[in-house]
C-alpha cells in the first residue's frame, strides 16, 4: 500500500492531532486552531476551506443553541422545570429516576447537555437532602445517562450529530432532519430509562456531597423583604404571598411596625411597609428587581435618598462576600451598629451564617467570627474595604439575575425555533439563529450574556475540525482505511460491521470528544458502507451514537465528571452500570439502523 505525499502529511497532522487530544497537553480549542493552520500551510485545504468551520452550519446551530438555553435559564424557565421535577419525583427510588431521566432526557435535547446536568444536579442533591430514602448515588448516574442519551433525541443535541450530518451532506447523502435520529434515539432513552430503574441495585447507596459545593457557597442567605406602595401583595393574604413565593425564598419571619407577626396567621391580610426576613439562594437575591412587587429593605432605605434603584444588578456597583475575621473589631456588634454605609459608603444587604439560626432583622444580627456579609456599593468603595483588617477574606458574588416576567416568551421563542427547524419553515440554522435574536430583542438575556453563553471552546473546536474531516475525504484516506476494513471483513455480516464501528467509536470517545471522535470515523464508514452496500446514513448513525451515548468509565463524558463526589463514586461504579448498557445500546443502534436506513 503505498501513500501520497498529501495522505502522509494529512496522516500526521490527524496523529499529532489526537495524541494533543488525548494528552491534552494544549486545550482542544489552540489544538483546533494548530489543525486550521497545518491543513492550510501544507496546502491540503486552501486557505478559504481551512476556515470555513467557523461559518459552518454546525457551528452556527451550536452558538445559536448557547444563547436560546441562556435564555430558558435567564427567565427561570429550566428552575420552573427543576420545580416539577421535584414534585413529580415522589418518594419512590423507581419513581425519581424514571421522572428526572424522562425530564434530563428531554432538555438534553434542545440544551447543551452539561448545563442540564450542572442546573440538575443540586436538585437531586436537595430531593435526597429532603427524602432520607433516596440516595443521591442511584439518582445521579442515571441523571448523567439520561443527559447524554437524550442528545440523541434531536439533530441539535450534541454537536457530532451536526458534524456527522455535515459529514453525510458533503457525500451527497440526504441531510438529517430535526428529529431524524430521534428514530434511534427515543428507543435508546426508554431502554436506559428501563435499564437503570431495574439495575438500581448495582449502585452504592450512599447520600454523597460536594465539598466544592458547600465551601463558602451562599445556599441559604438571610435577607429582608418589604412591601412598597406599589406593591401588588397589599391586600393579598400571607398564604397566597408563600404559595407564589415557595418556589424563591423560605420566610422566616414576619414584622409589621418592628412587632414580629405569625408567620402561620396564614389568613392575614399583608399591608404596606411589611417586612419579610427569608432565607434565599445568590441567584434570587439578585434577582429582586421589585416587579415581584417586593424589594429588598436594604436597597429600598438606601433608595430613598439616591437613585431609586431596585435591583442590585446593575453597571455601576457591584456585590463582594465579606467574612468576619476571628478577632474582627465587627464581632458581637450588630449591623445597624457598625453602619456600614456610613462608614464605607456600601450596604449590608444579606448575611450567611455557616450553622444556627435567624430570626431577627438584618440590622439587629449580632455578628459573630465566620459570618459572611453580603455587601453592594460602588466598585471603588468595595475595593477601599478590601483593606479593612475586620475581615478575614474577601471573595466574589456568584449569582445569576433572572428575569421570570419573560419565562413565557422564552418558552414561545425555544418552542416556535423548534417548530419552525422541525417543518422546514427555515433550514435548522436559520431557525435557531433566528430564535437568539428573539432572546436578545425580547431582553430574555441582553447582549452580553448572550456572548458570555456561548462556550467558545466548543464552538472553536468544531470549527476545527470540521476542515480535518474535509481534508481526509480529499485526500482519500477515509477510502484508503474503509478499503483495508473491507478487506479485513469481506464476507462479514452488516450487522457486525455497525457493531464494530460503534465500539471503536465508543472506546475512542473515552479519550477524545464525542465530535472529534465523529469526525474521524464517520467519513471512513461512509466510504466502507458505499463499498459494503450498506446505508451510509445506518453507518454514520452507528458512528455517531458510539461516540456520544458510551458509558463505560467516567471520564467518556464531562457530565460524569460532574457527579463522581456528589454520588460518592468509585470508577468501577460507571462500568457497572456502563458497561452492560452500552451493550444494550450497541445492539439497539445497529439493529435499528439497519432496519431505518436501507
Amino acid at each position: 500500500m503505498s501513500l501520497s505525499l498529501d495522505q502522509i502529511l494529512f496522516l500526521v497532522i490527524m496523529f499529532a492531532s489526537i495524541v494533543l487530544f488525548i494528552t491534552e497537553y494544549l486545550r482542544v480549542d489552540v489544538v483546533a486552531m494548530l489543525i486550521i493552520l497545518a491543513l492550510a500551510l501544507t496546502g491540503l485545504l486552501d486557505v478559504k476551506e481551512a476556515f470555513a468551520g467557523f461559518s459552518s452550519e454546525p457551528a452556527i446551530i451550536v452558538a445559536a443553541v448557547f444563547v436560546l438555553s441562556a435564555g430558558l435559564s435567564q427567565t427561570g424557565v429550566t428552575d420552573v422545570i427543576g420545580s416539577w421535577v421535584t414534585k413529580l419525583s415522589g418518594k419512590s427510588e423507581i419513581r425519581a429516576i424514571i421522572v428526572i431521566m424522562l425530564a434530563v432526557a428531554v432538555m438534553s435535547a434542545f440544551t447543551h447537555h452539561l448545563m442540564v446536568t450542572a442546573m440538575m444536579l443540586p436538585i437531586v442533591m436537595k430531593i435526597c437532602k429532603d427524602e432520607p430514602r433516596l440516595h443521591a448515588s442511584r439518582l445521579l448516574i442515571p441523571m448523567a445517562t439520561a443527559a447524554s442519551l437524550g442528545t440523541t433525541l434531536t439533530l441539535i443535541g450534541a454537536p457530532a450529530f451536526l458534524l456527522a450530518n455535515n459529514i453525510l451532506k458533503r457525500a451527497g447523502e440526504p441531510a438529517l432532519g430535526l428529529f431524524t435520529v430521534g428514530q434511534i434515539g427515543g428507543p435508546l432513552v426508554l431502554a436506559g430509562i428501563v435499564f437503570c430503574a431495574l439495575m438500581k441495585w448495582m449502585l452504592p447507596k450512599t447520600s454523597g456531597d460536594d465539598e466544592s459545593i458547600k465551601n463558602f457557597k451562599l445556599t441559604d442567605i438571610t435577607t429582608e423583604l418589604i412591601i412598597p406602595s406599589t406593591s401588588l401583595w397589599i391586600g393579598k393574604t400571607l398564604k397566597e404571598l408563600q404559595d407564589a413565593t415557595a418556589k424563591n425564598f423560605t420566610l422566616q419571619g414576619w414584622l409589621r411596625k418592628d412587632t414580629f407577626q405569625g408567620i402561620k396567621d396564614f389568613e392575614a391580610v399583608l399591608e404596606e411597609g411589611d417586612i419579610f426576613i427569608i432565607k434565599t439562594s445568590a441567584d434570587e437575591l439578585i434577582s429582586f428587581d421589585g416587579k415581584q412587587g417586593l424589594v429588598l429593605k436594604a436597597l429600598h432605605k438606601f433608595s430613598e435618598n439616591k437613585d431609586g434603584q431596585t435591583s442590585l444588578a446593575g453597571e455601576e456597583r457591584r456585590l463582594l462576600k465579606a467574612v468576619i475575621s476571628p478577632r474582627s473589631e465587627f464581632a458581637n456588634r450588630s449591623i445597624s451598629q457598625i453602619n456600614f454605609y456610613k462608614l464605607f459608603g456600601v450596604v449590608a444587604v444579606g448575611v450567611w451564617r455557616k450553622s444556627g439560626w435567624i430570626s431577627s432583622g438584618i440590622a439587629d444580627v449580632i455578628l459573630q467570627p465566620g459570618d459572611m456579609l453580603v455587601l453592594w456599593g460602588p466598585e471603588e468603595k468595595l475595593n477601599g474595604l478590601t483593606l479593612h483588617r475586620g475581615f478575614l477574606m474577601f471573595l466574589p458574588f456568584y449569582g445569576t439575575s433572572k428575569n421570570r416576567s419573560k419565562n413565557k416568551i422564552s418558552a414561545v421563542i425555544m418552542l416556535a425555533s423548534i417548530a419552525a427547524a422541525a417543518t422546514g419553515i427555515l433550514p435548522a440554522y436559520l431557525a435557531f439563529v433566528a430564535g437568539a435574536v428573539g432572546m436578545i430583542l425580547t431582553k430574555c438575556v441582553d447582549v452580553e450574556q448572550a456572548y458570555a453563553s456561548i462556550e467558545l471552546k466548543i464552538y472553536v473546536m468544531i470549527a476545527g475540525v470540521i476542515p480535518l474531516g474535509m481534508a481526509m475525504e480529499r485526500t482519500g484516506v477515509d477510502k484508503l482505511l474503509a478499503q483495508q476494513v473491507l478487506n479485513i471483513a469481506s464476507g462479514w455480516e452488516p450487522i457486525t460491521m455497525l457493531l464494530i464501528f460503534f465500539w471503536i467509536s465508543a472506546l475512542l470517545t473515552q479519550i477524545l470528544s464525542d465530535a472529534a471522535t465523529t469526525v474521524l470515523l464517520a467519513p471512513i464508514a461512509v466510504a466502507f458502507a458505499k463499498g459494503a452496500s450498506i446505508s451510509p446514513t445506518a453507518a454514520v448513525i452507528c458512528v455517531t451514537v458510539g461516540a456520544v451515548a458510551s458509558f463505560l468509565t467516567p471520564i467518556g463524558h464531562h457530565g460524569n465528571l460532574l457527579i463522581l463526589s456528589p454520588g460518592g463514586y468509585r470508577f468501577s461504579d460507571f462500568l457497572k452500570i456502563g458497561l452492560p448498557l452500552t451493550i444494550i445500546l450497541s445492539a439497539i443502534t445497529c439493529f435499528l439502523a439497519l432496519r431505518t436506513w436501507i
